[in-house]
């Protein structure tokens, strides 16, 4: 098997996890060696292409994550004893400012 096509089987073994099954800090982790790996290396184009996806999806695993967590910030409300609880999501709410 050659690096390039070893390094693609590699990328693509891990990347079928839903995002909520790669915890945040590991797909950053992830991410950021690929980039470095990319900017580096002269690595074949197969192996590029492959590194690309993977981070596209790692990308897209932290977006997720991100805003889910936003969502949940915004959810966080003090009642009048300054205690914070959540609420549900209303989407509404920054609509009507």
């Amino acid at each position: 098997m050659s690096k390039a096509s070893r390094s693609t089987s590699d990328t693509t073994a891990s990347s079928p996890a839903p995002a909520g099954e790669v915890p945040f800090e590991k797909a950053l982790a992830d991410l950021e060696a690929i980039v470095e790996r990319m900017e580096s290396s002269e690595l074949p184009l197969e192996t590029l292409l492959a590194e690309f996806e993977q981070g596209t999806r790692l990308a897209r695993i932290c977006q997720t994550q991100l805003a889910a967590a936003e969502i949940r910030i915004r959810q966080l409300e003090k009642d009048l004893g300054g205690e914070l609880q959540t609420r549900p999501a209303d989407p509404g709410v920054e609509e009507r400012g």
